[in-house]
């Protein structure tokens, strides 16, 4: 049976649901080695700071493919490239089940195992949300952006909060290998949808009419003078530099917040899997509200100052959130307070990804994955220097330095004008000594 033709805004709503469920998928494979650490550390004998080891080696990984995985967007379409990343980061989230006991693990040792598998994961999901970018960009109009970016990253929150309760129920009852498993099997099932109904560009969907809207558009793959130019601008790397802090805050939810309930504040293995997604479903709410945000600002005020409102206000109420909860007597104040301190986080993150976007929509991908690759180093520093903090000066100071680098996030907005493209359309010129641009193209 062939479906009927439909308009590009009703097809673009099905490829955001896509990349949502997609995102949901990513943070499942993210978020649960955080909850079977807790059998997994007493198991092979793995101190705080080794299992630090492995959660990093995950973001090195994740971070040193951003940039390429971006480029890959670019070049080939999100279909294949989404595709291929979805097959190979499922094969390795099985492995890390069997790591430890692999052939690989008589060659590196238990540690270097598992280090080595998750620093595999981190390369194939590298590729996903600079693949979200390239789509986004491409299928939604300029006034959208933000909107579909939040909605299409927001899917992290659903994963993430649903991540830790049911891999916590899953990991009592059939033990913690089983978790990796069934994450492996989901990340399956979404590389065939994914594959089945998404295309690169409107103008190649066959649920799509042949209108005006659905026009193939060429996208420019990075040359030297291109390179030249998106290395070499300011703008880019204070957005890098400021994207870095968030990623700092980030990790320490996805690496240590369920260690930290259950650890510190003393709560159950499966109370905390339970209270540990409060963040996750803050952030579920806050990425698509700051989407939406972003880009209503970006109309009323302009693509600089708008997207600027949105961001700084996000983190710098994220600093306060976490600060605040760092120091709470109470667990479920701090709990509260610490939640709402992710979802701020995360409402600041539309701002950023469109902000890649209106640099330049040619080089969605690569931009984007040029400054998640600085969220990502952040993040490798995060889950280690987290846990030496709070062994050297306790938990609240080390929950109140992320609240800090949040507040630095937030100031170093006012170094970015994403108002000021990169490109003119036919051409490289820079365009930055033009007037302000709405964000209408």
């Amino acid at each position: 049976m062939t479906a009927q033709p439909s308009t590009v805004s009703s097809v673009r709503w099905l490829i955001l649901g896509l990349l949502f469920l997609t995102s949901v998928v990513t943070y499942i494979d993210r978020v649960n080695i955080s909850v079977t650490a807790r059998q997994m550390m007493p198991a092979f004998g793995l101190t705080d700071q080794q299992m630090g080891w492995v959660f990093s080696a995950f973001v090195a990984g994740y971070a040193l493919f951003q940039l390429p995985g971006g480029w890959l967007a670019d070049r080939y379409g999100p279909r294949k490239i989404l595709t291929g990343a979805l097959l190979w980061w499922s094969f390795c989230s099985a492995f890390t089940a069997i790591a430890a006991v692999s052939p690989l693990a008589e060659w590196v040792g238990l540690l270097g195992a598992l280090v080595a598998a998750r620093f595999a994961l981190g390369v194939g999901e590298a590729v996903a949300l600079p693949c979200f970018n390239r789509t986004v960009a491409n299928w939604m109009p300029a006034d959208a952006r933000g909107i579909g970016i939040g909605i299409a990253i927001g899917g992290i929150g659903l994963g993430s909060a649903v991540t830790p309760p049911v891999a916590a129920w899953v990991m009592v009852n059939w033990r913690w290998q089983t978790v990796f498993y069934l994450s492996a099997l989901i990340g399956l099932l979404m590389a065939a949808l994914w594959w089945s109904l998404a295309r690169d560009s409107p103008h190649l969907h066959p649920w799509v009419k042949n209108e005006a809207a659905a026009r193939p558009r060429t996208v420019r793959v990075p040359s030297t003078a291109h390179w030249k130019i998106l290395l070499g601008n300011r703008t880019v790397w204070w957005l890098v530099l400021s994207y870095t802090c968030l990623g700092y805050v980030a990790y320490l939810y996805l690496s240590w917040f369920y260690l930290y309930l259950v650890n510190v504040r003393g709560f159950g293995v499966l109370q905390g899997g339970m209270f540990a997604s409060a963040p996750f479903l803050a952030i579920l709410v806050g990425c698509p509200a700051g989407g939406w945000a972003t880009d209503r600002l970006a109309e009323k005020y302009g693509i600089t100052i708008g997207r600027a409102i949105a961001g700084a206000s996000g983190m710098a109420s994220a600093g306060l959130a976490i600060t605040l909860g760092a120091y709470a007597d109470s667990p479920f104040l701090a709990i509260g307070s610490l939640s709402v301190g992710a979802g701020c986080l995360y409402f600041s993150v539309g701002a950023y990804w469109a902000s890649t976007t209106d640099l330049s929509k040619d080089h969605a991908g690569t931009l984007s994955g040029l400054m998640n690759t600085g969220a990502n180093l952040g993040g490798v520093i995060s889950p280690t220097v987290t846990p030496w903090i709070a062994g050297t000066w306790g938990w609240p100071a080390s929950l109140a330095t992320a609240g800090a680098v949040a507040l630095l996030g937030a100031a170093l907005w006012s170094r970015i004008k994403p108002g000021d493209p990169l490109f003119a359309r036919d051409g490289v010129a820079d365009t930055s000594n033009k007037p302000q641009p709405s964000i209408r193209e």
